[in-house]
C-alpha cells in the first residue's frame, strides 16, 4: 500500500512542481557579446586573482564573504576539467529581487524563477544575495562556474551537455527529485531526443524538470561508462574547436546515438519498480517519510486497541448486570411467617388459645397464717393490685 501511495506520488508530482514555480533556481542567456558598462547600480568591488565581484550597496558583505571561498571552488573545476577556463571571471551580486534584475546584461533579463543566471560566453555569473544563504547557495553557485567554465574552455556545447555537466559537477543528479522526473517520463514515454535539447528547451514546467533529470543522467552514465580521461578528451576536442559530435566520436569511440540508445535501454530497469524498491540510495531519502507513516499508523493501531478493549469492557459490565437481574428474579421473596419467631408448643395437645390461665398455688403453711389473720381482723380490706 505505501508502495503503491509513493507511485502515485511520484506520477502526480509535475503538476505540483508547476504550482510551486519553477524546477530549477539556475538559468542561462546568452545576449550578444557587444561592450556593456558597469551598471550605474554597482557601488564597488572585491578583487581576487581569478574574480571580480561587483556589489551595491546593501550586498557589500556578501561579496566579501564569498571572495573568500569562490578561489577554492575555482580550484575543484580544475581537478575536474583537467584544466582551468581563462580570464577573469565577473560576479554580480545584487540584494533582493530589484538589484538582482537590474545588474542583468541587457538582452539578458533573468526568468522570474531564477535566483542565478550564467552568461557563459561573456564570462559573468548574476547572483541574488540572500540565495547564498540558503543549503542550495553553494550548489547554485557551483552549476553557475560550471556553465561559464564550459562556454570559457571553447565552443558551443549543446543544452543538454552544459545543463548535464553542471549537475554532476554539483552533484544534483542524485536529487529524489530527478529519479520522480525520470521514473514518470519512463512510465509516460516522455523522455526527449537530445537531438531536440541541443539548442532549445523545453516550455512546460513539468517537461523541463524531465530535460534537467535526463541530460543529467546521460552525463552521468558517460562518465561511469568511459571514464574520466574520456571526458577530458571530450572537453579538449571541443576546447580546440572541434564539432560536439566529432570530438564526442573520438573521446568515447562511438557515436552520441549508439550511446544514447544504450542508455535509453537502461532506463526502464534502473528507473522502473525493481529500483524503487531496491535503491539503497531512495531507501535513504524516503526513509523519514515511512517512519512518518510508521508512527502514524502504530498511534491508530494503539487507539483502535484501546476502542476495542473499551467495547469489551462494556459488553462485560453488561452482561453481568443482566446475569444478575435474571438471579433476582428467580430467587422466591420470603413470607411473613417465615420472618415472625416460632413460640414453643403448648403442653397439652389443645390448642393454646383454649387453655385457661392457672394461678400459682400458695404454699399450704403461708394460707393457714392468712387465715388466721383473716379471722381475727374480719374488715380489714384488701389491697388492690395495680
Amino acid at each position: 500500500m505505501r508502495l503503491l501511495l509513493l507511485l502515485s506520488l511520484l506520477l502526480l508530482a509535475p503538476q505540483a512542481s508547476a504550482q510551486e514555480g519553477g524546477v530549477s533556481a539556475h538559468g542561462v542567456a546568452e545576449p550578444a557579446l557587444v561592450p556593456t558598462s558597469r551598471p550605474a547600480l554597482v557601488a564597488g568591488e572585491v578583487a581576487t586573482p581569478r574574480f571580480r565581484l561587483l556589489y551595491t550597496l546593501a550586498s557589500e558583505g556578501t561579496a566579501r564573504a564569498l571572495a573568500e571561498n569562490i578561489e577554492a571552488v575555482r580550484d575543484s573545476f580544475v581537478k575536474v576539467f583537467g584544466r582551468d577556463w581563462p580570464g577573469i571571471t565577473e560576479v554580480r551580486i545584487g540584494l533582493g529581487r530589484e538589484e538582482y534584475e537590474a545588474l542583468a546584461l541587457p538582452g539578458g533579463e533573468p526568468p522570474g524563477w531564477a535566483v542565478a543566471l550564467a552568461y557563459p560566453s561573456h564570462g559573468i555569473i548574476l547572483l541574488e544575495a540572500r540565495s547564498l544563504s540558503t543549503p542550495e547557495g553553494p550548489v547554485t553557485l557551483r552549476h553557475e562556474l560550471a556553465h561559464v567554465a564550459l562556454g570559457q574552455i571553447g565552443g558551443r556545447w549543446p543544452r543538454w551537455f552544459q545543463e548535464g555537466m553542471a549537475q554532476h559537477l554539483t552533484g544534483e543528479r542524485i536529487a529524489l527529485t530527478h529519479y520522480a522526473a525520470i521514473f514518470r517520463a519512463v512510465a509516460q514515454q516522455r523522455v526527449f531526443e537530445f537531438e531536440d535539447l541541443a539548442q532549445g528547451w523545453p516550455d512546460m514546467r513539468s517537461d523541463v524538470e524531465i530535460a534537467y533529470a535526463q541530460s543529467a543522467d546521460f552525463v552521468a552514465y558517460l562518465a561511469a561508462t568511459h571514464g574520466a580521461p574520456a571526458m577530458a578528451d571530450l572537453l579538449n576536442g571541443v576546447a580546440a574547436g572541434e564539432p560536439f559530435e566529432k570530438a564526442f566520436g573520438m573521446a568515447f569511440h562511438s557515436s552520441l546515438t549508439v550511446e544514447e540508445n544504450a542508455w535509453r535501454g537502461g532506463l526502464a530497469t534502473r528507473f522502473g519498480w525493481l529500483p524503487l524498491t531496491t535503491s539503497s540510495q531512495l531507501a535513504w531519502m524516503v526513509a523519514p517519510a515511512l517512519c512518518v507513516v510508521a508512527y502514524l499508523r502504530r498511534r491508530q493501531q494503539q487507539a483502535a486497541r484501546l476502542e476495542l478493549m473499551s467495547q469489551e469492557e462494556a459488553a462485560e459490565d453488561a452482561e453481568m448486570e443482566r446475569l444478575a437481574r435474571e438471579m433476582a428474579l428467580r430467587e422466591p421473596e420470603p413470607s411473613a411467617e417465615a420472618s415472625l419467631v416460632a413460640w414453643p408448643a403448648p403442653a397439652t395437645g389443645e390448642p393454646q388459645e383454649l387453655q385457661e390461665p392457672q394461678e400459682p398455688q400458695e404454699p399450704q403453711e403461708r394460707r393457714e397464717l392468712r387465715d388466721e389473720d383473716e379471722a381475727r381482723n374480719p374488715h380489714q380490706p384488701k389491697p388492690t393490685l395495680h
